[in-house]
């Protein structure tokens, strides 16, 4: 049976293996580590670094990554890659940006278990295409070139923002990644690079040698006969879960994806802690109790990220996110790394402290399908704390309409933040259907607010990519 196939841009297809990021040269980058034989986590790692210079005001070395990875007979590993707030420090208001917004950053412990675990090829090989990219200069897409003109502090060491069009170099991040390819973290966890990470934050070089990634069970939740997999505490991918068992099997309105998703987001708001057991949010008890609830609506801080999928030839597939949170994260690089740190501790505000030696309330939510059994493939929405959100709409879409994964990621969202729900162009003219729940509605709202995707869907023996047309990316199969 094949997809309902929307009418602007059709979905990318293959046979064998895809990538899916926001960049081109990413997606590129991820193909051609795929046919010299890579894994999808190769690939995977490889889009990820690309993506830091691609994309240096959303992902770095200096932030977090988070990824589900699916093996051929169907296990799920969850890579959990955030870090925590320094260990020493008393509690604290959190700071929005600066030196004492930043947490441990675990992208680069998270590569070397992704390329230890699953990979083939090894980290020089994964890094190479970004190391090159870094030195030689990379060409500004639209989004990219707007959001560094947007950036609140912008690092002087990037020079001025680049023009749509218009190349940039960043040499000494070029440097730091090479460091890291011949010598895996400890290049970034400890010497020179963590000396300047400590000098610039309150991070002491004790908080970065003591970091370790580590591999953690995913939630899974049953939508519609599709089993959705998501990252536990302290992701907010339990909200995902919820939203969808709320509305459970039922054809859903606008008015009633709108609920079950506040309704979600105000239990993870109020339940995900580092550490904490977040199942009951799942349990059937609950669902009904909030099933027949009204939403109160939630303040989310903003918030972003970058995205991307892979699937490969042996049917391994991997979801990862990897972020800096807000556009430059702090706007702190550690003196002539190119190492633009994270400001995820800004997070520490769901709970209204900063907690010492944990890990925030976490917006990245990676995602994985599969339906009896069998891999349907890798999914997730960047955006800061739209990701649940538009994340339940994507599976939402994919069910409902039939679509295929690019017509799904392109349909119309909407967005819950405090008493207002903003709806995309397309919802704009169903704003009546959402009058009776008591939110403010908002359109005409710019559509980098709803978020990016990337999904890659098994059919009928082939793979079929999408790459949210909010962004400036693509899927790429052979």
């Amino acid at each position: 049976m094949g997809f309902r196939l929307a009418p602007a841009r059709a979905p990318a297809v293959g046979a064998e293996a895809m990538v899916a990021s926001s960049h081109p040269l990413a997606s590129l980058s991820g193909l051609e580590v795929l046919r010299a034989g890579g894994t999808a986590a190769d690939a995977a790692l490889c889009m990820a670094a690309v993506l830091c210079v691609a994309e240096p005001e959303a992902t770095g070395v200096g932030g977090d990554l988070l990824a589900i990875v699916r093996t051929p007979d169907g296990a799920l590993h969850g890579l959990d890659a955030a870090g925590p707030a320094p260990a020493g420090v008393e509690p604290e208001p959190p700071a929005p940006d600066g030196p004492r917004s930043v947490d441990v950053p675990g992208a680069v412990a998270g590569w070397a278990e992704l390329s230890a675990r699953f990979g083939r090829l090894g980290l020089a090989r994964c890094l190479a295409p970004a190391i090159e990219l870094a030195r030689d200069g990379v060409v500004a897409t639209f989004n990219l070139s707007r959001a560094w003109r947007a950036a609140p502090h912008p690092p002087a060491a990037f020079g001025p923002p680049p023009g749509f069009g218009h190349s940039y170099r960043l040499p000494e991040l070029g440097a730091t990644l090479e460091r890291i390819a011949a010598e895996g973290p400890p290049a970034l966890y400890t010497g020179p690079v963590a000396e300047a990470i400590a000098a610039a934050t309150w991070l002491s070089l004790s908080d970065l040698a003591g970091y370790r990634a580590q591999w953690v069970s995913p939630l899974i939740g049953i939508y519609r006969g599709l089993e959705v997999a998501e990252l536990p505490a302290p992701t907010q991918g339990v909200a995902v879960l919820e939203a969808l068992a709320i509305l459970g099997d039922r054809e859903p309105a606008l008015d009633a994806e709108v609920s079950a998703v506040a309704l979600a987001l105000e239990d993870a708001l109020a339940t995900v802690r580092d550490g904490a057991d977040v199942g009951g949010l799942l349990a059937p008890e609950h669902i009904a109790r909030r099933r027949v609830q009204r939403p109160r609506g939630v303040a989310e801080p903003a918030g972003g990220t970058v995205c991307l999928c892979a699937v490969d030839r042996e049917g391994l597939a991997v979801s990862l996110m990897q972020s800096l949170y807000d556009s430059f994260g702090s706007g702190v690089v550690a003196a002539d790394t190119g190492v633009v740190l994270n400001n995820r501790a800004s997070c520490f505000s769901v709970e209204g402290q900063v907690a010492p030696g944990r890990r925030p309330y976490h917006t990245l939510a990676p995602g994985m399908l599969a339906r009896g059994g069998e891999l349907v493939g890798p999914f997730g929405v960047m955006g800061g704390f739209i990701q649940a959100q538009a994340s339940a709409q994507f599976v939402i879409e994919l069910l409902r309409s039939g679509l295929d994964p690019q017509a799904a990621l392109d349909a119309g969202r909407f967005r819950v933040g405090g008493a207002a729900v903003a709806l995309e162009e397309p919802l704009a003219a169903r704003a009546g259907e959402l009058h009776a729940l008591g939110f403010r509605i908002r359109t005409g709202e710019e559509r980098g607010l709803f978020g990016g995707g990337q999904a890659i869907i098994r059919r009928d023996g082939a793979l079929f990519g999408g790459s949210d047309a909010r962004k400036d990316g693509c899927a790429l199969g052979i």
